[in-house]
């Protein structure tokens, strides 16, 4: 900045030297003299400008935080319903800067927790996503590229032993990789830590890590095998639910807590397992081999001859047991109130809001992610009038003919997934509003799954963490 300054500077002063008439004869030698002295006491600011320059510079060279070179890492989040490689770029310093420009996700089903039959065979899931990662990332980096792959509710619901299999299984293929790896760095971790991560990658996103508690965003993700609850707060909690996450000179007191089980999928099935109980046992009673339960969480009409669908195969794969699909958002939200509150007889807390759980009140503006955003979308929500809308929309779309009108009007859509709309409606609107005590109107709960072109994922947020 000094130099362009110092090109400005003389030929304003050769502008105003044309237009100053010249001085007269008697002033000349005065000014000449004049001149010299100025000319002198010129040169010595110079001088002394240039030598602060120098060092200003040299200052700077030495000793600010210069961009450092473009390094990669790899998180691979081996989830309930299949598994995602993040392949990202960053800048290392004492906060790490994301490049978004260079970073990329794919994603490969089916997850791990399937291959609990044959866990050998669980690293071979994974190989397309290595091999993904390869192509984006720079061979000759290949090696100082650290690759860590984080499973969550699906592998958390297996027995030990079967997720230990599976695990190894994908310690083998990443050890091969090519990439920098460590068998520790292939691990299962709680549902606490996944809200952690979760909530860290949305503050991130959002500019406010690192900032006042009260100016953070708290995270509600909904899951297929687990739903997440993360905030900060200052209010005294049982110990197993706080968590300690200092960022920098601040320290958070977080509430995290992972349901385990009642992520959309999983609570799909166990809602099912309830309602056709009392059938079950009405066969074992009367010695007889057909029974019938009503199901009021999908549109009347759907028939299981006319396709079985993969969430239902649990419960709709007997010949014995028939549901018969009723589509009555009402009824449907009143059986999942009952699935949310299971076991909550056994609660030894003052405030159990969701099974045997505590769960303080939510404090501040949140994030509803996954689920929430998938089944936003699909009724085509605005975020901020979201429950009370959902409401409506799952009450159109529960008392709908799957045959005459739904399947017609959402051709496109896969038939599983568009079976279990009636039901997401009924089963957030419970959740939020009967369980979380979130109020109809409330407007400080924002659906979404990204933030400024930024996933809100919580293995970006686990990067983050890793590397500050």
């Amino acid at each position: 900045m000094h130099r362009n300054k110092a090109r400005v500077e003389p030929r304003a002063q050769a502008l105003e030297q044309t237009l100053i008439p010249p001085p007269p004869p008697a002033a000349a030698s005065k000014m000449v003299a004049q001149r010299q002295r100025s000319s002198s006491r010129s040169s010595r600011r110079h001088l002394a400008g240039a030598v602060v320059f120098l060092a200003t510079t040299a200052f700077a060279l030495l000793f600010l935080p210069r961009s450092s070179p473009l390094s990669y890492g790899i998180v691979i989040d081996a989830g309930s319903t299949g598994s995602r490689v993040h392949v990202i770029a960053y800048h290392a310093g004492a906060l790490t800067q994301l490049d978004w420009s260079r970073t990329y996700s794919l994603k490969a089903t089916p997850g791990l927790s399937s291959f609990a039959a044959d866990p050998g065979s669980g690293g071979l899931s994974i190989a397309p996503l290595l091999e993904f990662a390869r192509r984006h990332v720079p061979r000759d980096s290949w090696v100082h590229t650290e690759v860590r792959l984080m499973a969550t509710a699906g592998l958390r619901l297996l027995d030990i032993a079967t997720a230990e299999a599976v695990m190894e299984s994908c310690r083998e293929l990443l050890r091969g990789s090519g990439f920098r790896f460590q068998d520790q760095w292939a691990t299962i971790i709680s549902g606490a830590d996944e809200g952690i991560y979760a909530w860290v990658a949305a503050n991130y996103a959002l500019g406010t890590l690192g900032g006042a508690r009260q100016d953070t965003t708290g995270i509600i993700e909904l899951g297929g095998a687990s739903i997440q609850v993360t905030f900060a707060t200052d209010k005294p909690m049982p110990q197993e639910f706080s968590h300690v996450l200092k960022f920098g000179d601040i320290t958070y007191n977080l509430y995290s807590h992972s349901f385990l089980h009642l992520g959309q999928n999983v609570a799909y099935e166990s809602l099912h397992d309830l309602l056709s109980t009392p059938a079950l046992e009405s066969m074992s009673t009367h010695l007889i081999h057909q029974a019938t339960y009503k199901d009021p969480c999908t549109p009347k009409g759907f028939s299981r001859m006319v396709g079985l669908v993969k969430p239902l195969a649990s419960v709709l794969e007997s010949k014995n047991i028939i549901a018969h699909a009723v589509g009555n958002f009402s009824e449907c939200r009143s059986v999942v109130r009952t699935l949310l509150h299971k076991g909550q007889e056994e609660c030894i807390y003052h405030d159990c809001r969701l099974g045997a759980a505590f769960v303080p009140d939510l404090e501040g503006r949140f994030l509803a992610t996954e689920n929430f955003y998938h089944t936003s979308k699909f009724f085509g929500l605005r975020s901020k009038s979201f429950l009370s809308d959902l409401m409506l929309a799952g009450e159109q779309f529960c008392h709908g003919d799957w045959s005459s009108n739904i399947k017609r009007k959402y051709r496109s859509f896969n038939e599983g997934e568009l079976l279990l709309f009636c039901f997401s409606s009924a089963y957030i609107v419970a959740l939020l509003h009967d369980a979380l005590k979130v109020p109809m109107d409330h407007n400080s709960i924002d659906v979404t799954n990204k933030i400024r072109g930024m996933p809100v994922d919580w293995a970006l947020g686990a990067f983050i963490v890793q590397k500050n």
